[in-house]
C-alpha cells in the first residue's frame, strides 16, 4: 500500500495533527499532501495536488505495532483528482 501511494504521489508529505496514547493503544489523526504524478489504482496521473486526511489506531505490544486500523478519506481524494464528481456536481 505504501509503495503504491509513494509511486502515485512521489512528493507526498505527511503530518501528524494529533496523537493520543492510552494503555496499549495509540491513535493518530494525520494529513498528507502530494501531487498525483503516477498511476493510482488504474487512474492515470492527473498532475493535481491533493490533501488526504485520516485516522490510524495502533495496538502496541513489546514496543512494536501488533495491529493497526486505518481510516482515510478516499472519496475526498478521488473527488480532488476529478475521478468522482463532488456532491452537487453533475458528472460529465
Amino acid at each position: 500500500m505504501v509503495a503504491m501511494n509513494r509511486s502515485a504521489f512521489p512528493d507526498m508529505r505527511s503530518t501528524f495533527e494529533d496523537q493520543i496514547a492510552e494503555g496499549d493503544l495509540v491513535v493518530s489523526r494525520w494529513s498528507a499532501r502530494g501531487t498525483h504524478k503516477g498511476e493510482l489504482m488504474g487512474i492515470p496521473p492527473t498532475g493535481k495536488a491533493v490533501t488526504l486526511t485520516g485516522i490510524s489506531t495502533m495496538r502496541i505490544v513489546g514496543r512494536k505495532i501488533a495491529e493497526q486500523w486505518d481510516n482515510w478519506d478516499t472519496l475526498g481524494m478521488l473527488q480532488q483528482l476529478g475521478v468522482i464528481p463532488a456532491l452537487g456536481q453533475a458528472s460529465q
